[in-house]
């Protein structure tokens, strides 16, 4: 994991709301600017502090790679800018009492780095900076005087499980050991299609929450993720579950799980009104699942599922 400071004082409103990172790609006469080039060298999982008036104001965490992108719609902010640069997606959540490191810049002072440091050494911004790296304990500090620490941000991350899947799909497409029809199945495999769906329903008959039984319109979500799968495992009917579109984006992303006598367990990572709106919050146990489905289970809520 990196460490980033983004200095959002004209996009705060629009990257924050838009969950996205945008620079040119270099500054406005062509020459390099390594502030615009750190954009390219942000990894999903990566944490970034935005900075705005003064105050860091919103936690995000980076949740794919930087892509040559069009300028967004920014309104008068950056009209000089060029059209194109970089775009890295982000997930913002927004600080209840942001704090100002001005205030404690004296905590800070022995994790500044020089050249490229977002703050100069009285504590206000340095112009000029849009993505600065900054140290793990300029991280910690901050967070610190925000009342939480590193690892209570990081425990409550989450990052797309396709992020993986990419990585283990590269992996897989350049494999020699298997013939072009088996790797064809295990990546239809990924998409919850192909022998794995057909497996799937053989055990499983419905959404298992909302009762829904088309499996047109069900989805074959895996229980241990697919990128952490053998080949065996990702085809395995028992390593999944049919489930309603919104079911699987909750499952897939750790926020709700089964027990094995089929007790759902909601994270509270999610609001209650989501619970609410969906009607899933009544729901207390979905029926026990076999003992196969059981192992899968257990890897699922150790691995993924967040409880707190």
């Amino acid at each position: 994991m990196r460490y980033w400071w983004v200095n959002q004082n004209q996009t705060y409103k629009h990257e924050v709301a838009g969950g996205f990172l945008w620079s040119p790609k270099a500054n406005s006469n062509g020459s390099r600017n390594q502030f615009y080039v750190n954009m390219t060298e942000v990894s999903p999982g990566d944490l970034v502090l935005s900075f705005c008036d003064t105050r860091i104001k919103a936690i995000g965490t980076v949740t794919g790679s930087a892509v040559s992108a069009d300028k967004p719609d920014f309104g008068r902010a950056g009209d000089y800018w060029d059209k194109e640069g970089w775009f890295v997606p982000v997930e913002f959540t927004e600080v209840d009492n942001p704090p100002r490191p001005k205030d404690f810049i004296g905590d800070l002072l022995p994790h500044l780095r020089g050249k490229y440091d977002p703050l100069q050494r009285t504590g206000d911004g340095n112009q000029g900076v849009y993505l600065a790296e900054v140290s793990e304990g300029f991280i910690e500090t901050i967070l610190a005087h925000m009342g939480t620490t590193l690892e209570g941000v990081i425990a409550k991350e989450i990052i797309p499980p396709e992020v993986e899947d990419d990585k283990a799909q590269s992996a897989l497409e350049g494999r020699t050991d298997i013939g072009d029809t088996q790797k064809d199945q295990l990546v239809r495999a990924r998409r919850g299609q192909g022998i794995f769906k057909a497996n799937v329903r053989l055990n499983e008959k419905h959404c298992r929450l909302t009762g829904i039984a088309d499996p047109v319109l069900l989805i074959a979500s895996h229980i241990k993720p697919w990128s952490k799968s053998s080949d065996f495992e990702k085809l395995d009917g028992c390593n999944g579950l049919l489930l309603s579109p919104h079911v699987d984006r909750l499952f897939d992303r750790g926020l709700i799980s089964f027990d094995d006598d089929g007790t759902v367990l909601r994270s509270p990572a999610v609001a209650p009104e989501v619970w609410t709106a969906w009607g899933l919050d009544e729901i207390k146990n979905v029926g026990g699942f076999s003992l196969k489905q059981c192992g899968y289970l257990a890897y699922h809520r150790k691995h993924l599922f967040k409880p707190a």
